[in-house]
């Protein structure tokens, strides 16, 4: 069965359904203020920000972590994985 995950966040589901009907506690309207995203990209052993190049082994720890090259100013938003 595959899974889907959140693109801001990480949050794992079954199904794109369940994914998207959360709300997401790293969407970029602040905590809470919008729904999971899906990643359209494909599982991987690493995700790396699309920014910076930082990676690391889950969507839930790259996005944790402030991007010192975002487009809204030096970690002033958090890590995007590239698909």
């Amino acid at each position: 069965m595959p899974n889907f995950f959140c693109e801001y966040c990480g949050h794992k589901a079954t199904s794109i359904s369940s994914l998207t009907s959360g709300s997401c506690p790293r969407h970029p309207n602040g905590p809470n203020r919008g729904k999971h995203k899906l990643y359209e990209g494909s599982e991987k052993s690493k995700y790396a920000c699309k920014y910076c190049g930082h990676s690391n082994s889950t969507i839930r720890d790259l996005t944790s972590g402030s991007c010192p090259r975002h487009p809204d100013g030096s970690n002033k938003g958090k890590h995007a994985p590239m698909l």
